[in-house]
């Protein structure tokens, strides 16, 4: 289970909502759900989506 120093972030975010070079993209642990097992998913708080960088290099 990884710790983020930021509250707001879920494990599955890779950046800040807003940072250049990223995007939202669908949570690979419930595919865009936000439920594992009728729960809420741990990956991505529930949202289905997670952050992550974009582009390539």
């Amino acid at each position: 289970m990884s710790i983020h120093p930021d509250p707001e972030l879920n494990p599955g975010d890779e950046a800040q909502p807003g940072t250049p070079g990223a995007g939202e993209d669908v949570c690979e642990d419930c595919a865009g759900s936000g439920k594992v097992d009728g729960k809420p998913c741990p990956n991505c708080g529930g949202s289905g989506k997670v952050m992550r960088g974009i582009g390539g290099g």
